[in-house]
C-alpha cells in the first residue's frame, strides 16, 4: 500500500499527524542539548571557531521551534482549516530542516576542512544518531524526513566526495541506502499508524451507531455471558425496569438485578418468583418467548436467543397498550356493548366451562325473558329512552341472579339465564319462577316510570344431557308459549311443544308455498244499505284450503304469514284478485281490500294497488282499502304519506275495527279517511246493554260530525238491525243477518236477485234468508 500523502488523507487525520510533529519535546530538549555539546568538545579539540557560531545557530533555531511549539498549542485545532494545518506543518519542517543541516555542515567542515578524525567521528556519529530519531518524531511529515534526510547527508558525501579519498567517498555512498531505509522506516510507521487511526475511528463510528442503536431501540435489551452476568445492556431496559444508569448494571449477575427489582418495587411483591422461573427457563433455553407481567398494569414480552458461546440475547418490550387492546376487543367480542351482559357465544361457553368442572349430577336450568310491548317503548319515548330501559332491566337481572345465576343478553330485548344449581336444590323450578316473577314491576329510566311485564320460558334437564344446539330450540318454544297464553307468564318446556313447534314449521312452509303459487281463494262478505235493497261493497276475505288439513282458520294463518314475513304477498294476491273480480261485477259495486301494517311502511303497496287496477281495468273509486288502527299507530308520518298517495288517485280509505285501537278519536281529524267502519265488540249487546247503545250513539255522532260514512260490522241479529235502522247509526251494515262471506260468482247471483226485487226495496230481507 502507498504511503498516505497530506493530500490525500482525511483532513483531521492530517492534524493529528501535524499534531505528532509538536509532541514529545522532552526529545528537542534533549537533542539540543548533546548538539551543542558535541559541538562544543570538537571546538575545544580542534579550536575551529566556526563550531562554536553552529552551537549559536543550533541554540538559535531552538528557541525559534520552541516559540513556535507554544503557538501551536494555543492555537483553537477546531478552527484550523486545511491549508493552516498545511502553514503548521510548513513552519515546523523549516525549523526540523534548519537543525538537520546545521548537522550535516557540521560534519562536511570536519571531514573535508578539519581533517581531524576525532572531529570527524563525532560529528558523523551525532548526526547519524539524529537521522534514526527523525523516524520516531518526524512520521507524521514526509516532507519532514525527506529534508531533514537531505540535510544531513547531502553535505557530509559532498565532502567524502571532495576530500578525493577512494574510501571515503565509497563510504559516503552508503549513506544513500541509509537515508532511502530511514525515510521507508518513517513512511511505514506513517502507513501502520494512518491504518490504526482509520480503523479506530471507523471502530468508534461503529460503536457509536452500535450505542445509538441501542439505546434508540424500543425494545430492551440484555446481553448476558455465560455465567449469567450482564455485559450490554441499552438505556430501554433501564427505562422499562425503572434503573437509573446501565452503567451500574454491567457485570451484575441478572438474577441479583431481578432480586434487587423486586425490592425496590419495580416488580409486584408476589411476582418475583414466578418471574425468575420464566426468566430461567428463557435464558437456559426451555422458552423462546413469554410474557410476564410486571406490576398491576405492565406486561412485557421476553424472548431469548442463545449462541454458541454461552452469550444470551434477551430482548423484551412493553406490551401493555397491546395486552389492554386485545383485553377490550376480547370484551367486546364476550360482552353486549349496552348492557354490559355477557352475549350468547360467550354464555354458551360460561355454561360449558361451568358444567364441564361440576364433579357432581344435578338438575340444571335455563330461563329466556321476553320484555312485553317493549317495541312500544322505543316507537313512543325513543330509542334512547328504550335502552336505558334495557339497562335499567340489566341492572336488576344481575343483582337477582347474584351467585346462583348466569345472566347474559340474548338479543334485542331477550335475556338468558342459566341456573346451574350448584346447591342441588330439589325443585328448580321454583328458583327460576320466583326470579321471573321478580323482573316484572316498575322500572325508571331516563326520568320515565315503565311498568313492565316479562314473558318467560325456560327447561330443566340433568347437567349430563345439556346439548348446546338444543336448548335455545326448545327455551324459544316455551317461551312462544307462555307469549300465546297470556302476556307476562312463564312455561316450562314440555315435549308435546316440541310436535307443536314441528308441525307449526311445516304449515309455514305450505303457506309460503301457497302465496307463492297463487293457491289462496277470496271470498267476499256483502255491506248492505240498512234497508237490505242494495249491496254497496263486498269485504275480500283471504281463505285457504290446505292440501291435508283443510281450511285454516284466517286468524292462524294470517298470525303464521306475520311471523315469516309473507304479508305482503297475502296482500298482492288479495288486491289483483278482488280488483279482477269486482270488474266484472255491475257497476258502481265496490270491493273492500285490507290493509296489514306492513303494507304500509313502504311506498311499494301503492305500485302494487295502481298496477292491480290498471290490469284489470277496475275504476279506482270502486276500490276500498281498510286499515287497522294499529296500523295508524306505526310510523305516522310515512302511513299518513301513503294513505294521502291512494286517496288522492281516487280510491276511497276506511279504518276497520275501529275504537279497538289507542287514542282513535285522536287521529279521525288528522287522517286521510272516508270510512269508519265499526268493530262488532260494540254491537254484540246493543239490546240489552244500554250503556254499550250509548257508546256506539256517540262514536257514530263523533263520526257523522267529521263528514265520515259509518259501517257497522258483526250485525248478526234482526232486533240488532232493527235498533241500528231506527235510530239511522249506520249508512252500511255488514253481518250475517244479510250474508256471510261468499264466492264471486254467488254476488253477481244476489246482485241480480236484488234488482229482480226493486218493487219491495224498501223492505227488509226476510228472516229465511239469514244463514
Amino acid at each position: 500500500m502507498k504511503p498516505p500523502s497530506p493530500d490525500t488523507v482525511p483532513t483531521d487525520v492530517y492534524l493529528s499527524f501535524v499534531s505528532s510533529l509538536f509532541g514529545n519535546r522532552k526529545t528537542l530538549f534533549t537533542g539540543v542539548f548533546v548538539h551543542i555539546l558535541t559541538y562544543v568538545i570538537v571546538f575545544l579539540s580542534t579550536q575551529a571557531s566556526i563550531f562554536l557560531a553552529l552551537c549559536v545557530g543550533f541554540a538559535v533555531v531552538f528557541g525559534l521551534r520552541i516559540n513556535l511549539f507554544r503557538l501551536f498549542d494555543a492555537a483553537d485545532k477546531n478552527g484550523l482549516s486545511r491549508a493552516d494545518i498545511a502553514s503548521w506543518e510548513t513552519r515546523y519542517v523549516i525549523g526540523a530542516a534548519a537543525t538537520a543541516a546545521i548537522l550535516g555542515i557540521g560534519s562536511a567542515y570536519a571531514i573535508l576542512i578539519l581533517r581531524n578524525p576525532l572531529a570527524e567521528f563525532i560529528c558523523v556519529a551525532v548526526t547519524m544518531a539524529s537521522m534514526v530519531s527523525i523516524v520516531g518524531r518526524n512520521y507524521g511529515s514526509p516532507r519532514a524526513i525527506d529534508l531533514q534526510i537531505l540535510a544531513c547527508c547531502v553535505p557530509i558525501v559532498i565532502a567524502c566526495l571532495l576530500s578525493q579519498e577512494l574510501y571515503k567517498g565509497i563510504a559516503s555512498l552508503m549513506l544513500i541506502p541509509f537515508g532511502l531505509t530511514t525515510r521507508a522506516m518513517a513512511n511505514g510507521m506513517r502507513e501502520f499508524l494512518y491504518k490504526n487511526i482509520v480503523a479506530s475511528r471507523e471502530i468508534s463510528l461503529m460503536a457509536d451507531r452500535f450505542d445509538t442503536a441501542l439505546n434508540n431501540m424500543t425494545h430492551g435489551l440484555f446481553m448476558l455471558d455465560a455465567q449469567n452476568r450482564i455485559l450490554v445492556v441499552n438505556r430501554k431496559a433501564c427505562e422499562l425496569l425503572n434503573f437509573a444508569d446501565p452503567q451500574r448494571l454491567k457485570d451484575c449477575e441478572f438474577d441479583v438485578v431481578l432480586r434487587y427489582g423486586a425490592r425496590h418495587a419495580f416488580i409486584d411483591g408476589s411476582l418475583p418468583g414466578l418471574i425468575q422461573r420464566q426468566l430461567t427457563q428463557l435464558v437456559s433455553g426451555t422458552l423462546s418467548r413469554t410474557l410476564i407481567q410486571f406490576k398491576e398494569d405492565q406486561f412485557l414480552e421476553f424472548s431469548a436467543s442463545r449462541r454458541a458461546d454461552g452469550i444470551v440475547i434477551l430482548i423484551f418490550e412493553d406490551v401493555t397498550a397491546r395486552i389492554r387492546a386485545e383485553r377490550k376487543i376480547l370484551h367486546m367480542v364476550r360482552y353486549d356493548p349496552l348492557t354490559g351482559l355477557p352475549n350468547r357465544e360467550y354464555f354458551l361457553e360460561q355454561v360449558k366451562e361451568k358444567l364441564a368442572a361440576r364433579n357432581r349430577e344435578s338438575r340444571i336450568g335455563i330461563l329466556v325473558l321476553d320484555i312485553d310491548d317493549f317495541k312500544h317503548v322505543n316507537d313512543t319515548k325513543g330509542h334512547v329512552a328504550g335502552d336505558r330501559l334495557l339497562v335499567a332491566i340489566a341492572e336488576r337481572l344481575k343483582e337477582l341472579a347474584g351467585t346462583t345465576a348466569l345472566a347474559a343478553r340474548l338479543i334485542g330485548d331477550q335475556f338468558v339465564l342459566f341456573f346451574p344449581n350448584e346447591d342441588d336444590v330439589p325443585d328448580i323450578d321454583d328458583r327460576i319462577r320466583a326470579l321471573h316473577a321478580a323482573m316484572a314491576g316498575t322500572y325508571n329510566a331516563q326520568g320515565s316510570s315503565f311498568r313492565v311485564s316479562v314473558s318467560g320460558g325456560y327447561m330443566t334437564m340433568p347437567s349430563r344431557e345439556f346439548r348446546p344446539e338444543e336448548w335455545q330450540i326448545k327455551v324459544d318454544l316455551a317461551l312462544f308459549e307462555a307469549k300465546s297464553r297470556t302476556r307476562g307468564g312463564c312455561s316450562a318446556f314440555e315435549q308435546e311443544m316440541d310436535a307443536r313447534y314441528v308441525e307449526r314449521q311445516k304449515l309455514k312452509d305450505d303457506l309460503r308455498e301457497a302465496v307463492e303459487a297463487g293457491r289462496l281463494q277470496a271470498v267476499y262478505q256483502p255491506m248492505y244499505t240498512p234497508d237490505g235493497s242494495r249491496i254497496e261493497s263486498c269485504e275480500a276475505l283471504a281463505r285457504w284450503i290446505h292440501p291435508e288439513k283443510g281450511s285454516i282458520p284466517p286468524d292462524l294463518f294470517v298470525q303464521v304469514a306475520e311471523e315469516i314475513g309473507i304479508v305482503a304477498g297475502i296482500t298482492r294476491f288479495m288486491v289483483n284478485q278482488a280488483c279482477k273480480d269486482c270488474a266484472s261485477w255491475p257497476a258502481p259495486l265496490a270491493v273492500s281490500v285490507n290493509l296489514s301494517a306492513q303494507d304500509l311502511r313502504s311506498e311499494e303497496i301503492v305500485t302494487t294497488v295502481m298496477a292491480a287496477l290498471e290490469t284489470s281495468g277496475l275504476e279506482p273509486s270502486r276500490l276500498h282499502l281498510e286499515v287497522t288502527e294499529s296500523c295508524l299507530m306505526d310510523e305516522m308520518a310515512t302511513v299518513r304519506s301513503i294513505l294521502e298517495d291512494l286517496r288522492v288517485r281516487g280510491i276511497t280509505i276506511a279504518i276497520d275495527d275501529f275504537g279497538t285501537g289507542f287514542s282513535s278519536l285522536s287521529y279521525l281529524d288528522t287522517l286521510p279517511v272516508d270510512v269508519v267502519k265499526i268493530d262488532r265488540s260494540f254491537v254484540r249487546d246493543i239490546t240489552t246493554n244500554s250503556r254499550r247503545f250509548k257508546l256506539l250513539c256517540g262514536i257514530v255522532d263523533l263520526s257523522r260530525a267529521l263528514s265520515l260514512h259509518v259501517v257497522i260490522e258483526g250485525v248478526e241479529t234482526l232486533e240488532q238491525l232493527a235498533l241500528v235502522v231506527e235510530r239511522n247509526l249506520a249508512d252500511i251494515i255488514q253481518g250475517y243477518v244479510f250474508s256471510p262471506p261468499i264466492a264471486q260468482e254467488q254476488v253477481v247471483e244476489k246482485v241480480a236477485s236484488l234488482n229482480r226485487r226493486q218493487p219491495g226495496a224498501g223492505r227488509l230481507l226476510p228472516p229465511e234468508t239469514v244463514r
